[in-house]
């Protein structure tokens, strides 16, 4: 059984919240580094942390509804759709912010990306603070998201003031952040939940090309959730004929037998569970590079696609 932080822990993180401090807490997608969301000098302690650049806004999360409404301007029927279908869950919904929102949580955007964890320790720990809490994943800025305590612990060692470790996440990628500011919700990065799934209760969504200056959402940057070792998408198995690596095998068997095979599963949610996992694991092997064999290029597997392809970008 994962550990499980007792009451005690959790009112700690919440007092740690309210002084200013940074916690690192599970969700069900990866794990967030938290901090008070009204509190601007907090928030600021995120970004040095992480070293993340200001064009990149963090996500609001909240432990109910009611808290998500009273932080935006407007809650239109959609968002309401929505939220009553898949919060508490992995979708993340961007609205017009209220001015309690400091601008350095929305990179000076008048928008902000709210989301309702389902994890259980997320959901006490806001509930225990009273507050939102602006949380991007408790790793260095373009590195490999973070799906166990231990990642973090790796990541940011003593950067982090408290981590709770509520064992390993469940959905092992981001929320998918879709936005209702505009006319038409716009896509801004495909994550836990299928575009289908949501196109099933809201109709068509369209999808923000790349964008200069500030992004509307978080995950927008080209080269993101990047291992240390070099990592290259190769087809039909042709992996590199010189140095030493790890294949992430799903179907096609490596063009070497030499090499060390992680494999994957095959279905996109069993995928998506094990990915960050399966490549922290590969990375701590310290091999001259990664080779992933890419899923189908079909519907469900968009999210997973779209973190595989900023993976091997290179520097």
């Amino acid at each position: 059984m994962p550990p499980v932080p007792n009451a005690a822990e959790i009112e700690t993180a919440a007092r740690f919240l309210l002084a200013g401090r940074l916690v690192a807490f599970p969700t069900e997608t990866v794990y967030g580094l938290g901090a008070n969301a009204l509190d601007p000098e907090a928030v600021a302690r995120i970004y040095a942390v992480k070293g993340r650049p200001p064009t990149s806004p963090l996500i609001v999360h909240v432990s109910s509804i009611d808290m998500a409404q009273s932080l935006v301007t407007r809650w239109p029927a959609i968002a309401h759709q929505l939220a009553q279908r898949f919060w508490p869950g992995p979708l993340t919904l961007v609205l017009e912010k209220q001015p309690m929102i400091p601008s350095i949580v929305t990179a000076g955007l008048p928008t902000a990306g709210l989301r309702m964890p389902s994890h259980p320790v997320a959901l006490a720990l806001i509930r225990a603070a009273e507050l939102p809490l602006a949380a991007p994943s408790a790793n260095r800025f373009t590195q490999l998201s973070p799906t166990t305590a231990d990642h973090v612990r790796r990541s940011l060692g003593s950067d982090v003031d408290l981590i709770l470790d509520g064992g390993p996440c469940e959905v092992g990628i981001e929320s998918t952040v879709i936005s209702l500011s505009g006319p038409q919700p716009v896509l801004l990065r495909p994550g836990g939940i299928a575009r289908a799934e949501i196109e099933a209760i809201i109709g068509p969504i369209t999808t923000t090309p790349e964008v200069a200056g500030a992004h509307p959402s978080p995950g927008m940057h080209a080269r993101h959730y990047t291992p240390r070792t070099r990592l290259l998408l190769v087809k039909n198995g042709k992996v590199p004929q010189d140095g030493q690596g790890i294949y992430l095998q799903r179907e096609h068997s490596p063009s070497r037998s030499d090499i060390a095979i992680i494999q994957m599963p095959s279905t996109a949610a069993e995928y998506a569970t094990a990915l960050y996992s399966k490549l922290h694991e590969a990375d701590e092997a310290a091999h001259d590079w990664i080779a992933v064999d890419p899923p189908p290029t079909i519907s469900e597997w968009e999210a997973i696609h779209d973190r595989l392809r900023r993976a091997s970008v290179k520097k």
